[in-house]
């Protein structure tokens, strides 16, 4: 059993970066980390996901974008934590690399980036930065 979930899905994608792999198999799938990789895909750091399977066997494959041979996600972290939540204001959304990254957050308007979630004026849970 997972602990973490969220962790172990951004530890693949990592990890398949650094494998130099194209696409990375995630399980189990939920409707939260379908909602990150959305942001991800918005934001231009990945090509794409789909789900495979049916029924309990279901998975989530993600695309790894690359660009000139060099992966686009160059970081990517968690933040908040099972056992250290972080919540952060509309004011205290942090700037990832002075603006190149991107923060992810759960609000009460859905998963986004850091860029919508000032644009609709909203906080929320720091998931995890982007560069």
């Amino acid at each position: 059993m997972l602990t973490d979930p969220i962790a172990d899905m951004l530890t693949r994608i990592r990890n398949a970066i650094t494998a130099g792999k194209k696409e990375t198999i995630v399980e189990p799938v939920s409707k939260f980390k379908m909602a990150i990789l959305d942001v991800l895909k918005r934001e231009g750091y990945i090509d794409g996901y789909k789900v495979e399977g049916e029924g309990v066997k279901k998975r989530l494959k993600v695309y790894i974008r690359y660009h000139k041979g060099q992966p686009v996600i160059r970081h990517i972290e968690r933040v908040s934590k099972p056992g250290r939540r972080v919540y952060v204001g509309v004011e205290e959304i942090p700037k990832v690399y002075n603006g190149l990254g991107i923060a992810i957050l759960s609000t009460s308007k859905g998963v986004l980036s850091d860029r919508e979630a000032k644009r609709l004026r909203v906080g929320g849970e720091l998931i995890a930065k982007v560069f």
